[in-house]
């Protein structure tokens, strides 16, 4: 099984939360993506921080720890999805659905703590590892 993990879920990991790391280990990390769009997000964090040069650094360790999946795959996803979301007053941020639209379309587990948004796009499947249900490093 692939994970592609949420940009939430890579703050808890870099801060040392929600024991993330045991949780990595466990799934193998060759078995875990983060979105192009995560990558994005991460670096936009780090140019609006006091400590630019660490925050690159952790930047870097992700993308050696964590593939980095493409989001062309997701275009056409993303417009349906996205379509669908506004035709029911039930939008979401563009970079989460494209996330979570990744996710489907590339058959990924989509892991993340913002389930509020991400539940809304049809066919994900969601583990919440700040949950102990999903992480039994935190019972």
């Amino acid at each position: 099984m692939d994970y592609l993990i949420d940009t939430d879920i890579c703050g808890f990991y870099l801060r040392g939360k929600f024991s993330i790391n045991e949780k990595l280990k466990e799934v193998v990390p060759k078995n875990c993506y983060v979105s192009e769009i995560t990558i994005l997000e991460l670096l936009y964090g780090a140019q609006n921080s006091d400590n630019y040069s660490k925050h690159i650094k952790d930047i870097d360790a992700i993308k050696s720890l964590l593939g980095v999946v493409p989001i062309a795959s997701a275009y056409d996803a993303f417009a349906e999805q996205k379509v669908r979301l506004k035709r029911s007053g039930m939008l979401i941020p563009d970079f989460d659905l494209l996330i979570g639209s990744t996710a489907v379309e590339n058959n990924m587990v989509m892991v993340t703590n913002n389930e509020r948004h991400l539940s809304r796009i049809t066919g994900v499947k969601i583990e919440n590892w700040t949950k102990p249900v999903f992480n039994k490093y935190l019972r």
